[in-house]
């Protein structure tokens, strides 16, 4: 299907191109989220007598956006979860959480914005895009750790994803095992004179 693009789109186009996408994709998102409009002679005469509204609310947009970003950029979440010794945490970190973490901070950001391709599952200080609009990201820490103490030290630049304390392997001595084989050598030999 062949929709007008009524806002810019990451990686389908600006606002006014003529764009050819899947059905279900324009009939199921873009359309009913005013975000396009099927293309036809009607519907591109009504894009042309409106695009300076369009033009000047998606301005408007932007500079609010960006006003927000100027705030959001650089704040830094702290998410208490519980995990392994190895950082493994027994659950995940999801874009709600995140969504409701900012929220409580005073930042209306919806799980939409929240650009997280999978869940976080480990310990540390992980890196999320924000799409505020279109045309403005912003970054935001999100600091996963075990308790407020473990935050407070990731937040200094300690990595706690490794275990506490050393793992030692135990080697045998070799002369332990080559007393052995001298035991066994004689105790053979032993049963061969009984013989």
């Amino acid at each position: 299907m062949e929709v007008i693009l009524l806002e810019r789109i990451a990686k389908l186009g600006q606002m006014g191109d003529t764009v050819r996408v899947k059905d279900g994709y324009a009939r199921n998102f873009l359309l009913p989220q005013g975000k396009a409009l099927r293309a036809n002679k009607s519907n591109l005469t009504r894009f042309e007598a409106e695009r300076a509204q369009l033009e000047a609310r998606n301005l408007e947009r932007k500079t609010e956006a960006e006003a927000v970003a100027g705030k959001i950029e650089g704040q830094s979440l702290t998410m208490i979860r519980s995990a392994g010794e190895t950082g493994q945490l027994y659950g995940s970190v999801s874009k709600r959480d995140i969504s409701d973490g900012l929220n409580e901070i005073g930042f209306s950001v919806g799980r939409s914005q929240i650009e997280l391709s999978t869940p976080i599952k480990t310990v540390g200080l992980h890196s999320v895009l924000i799409a505020l609009h279109p045309e403005v990201e912003v970054s935001v820490i999100v600091n996963v750790a075990r308790s407020a103490d473990e935050a407070i030290r990731q937040t200094a630049g300690e990595d706690l994803s490794s275990p506490d304390h050393e793992v030692f392997e135990f080697e045998e001595d070799e002369d332990e095992d080559e007393a052995e084989g001298e035991d066994d050598a004689e105790a053979e030999e032993a049963t061969d004179e009984d013989a």
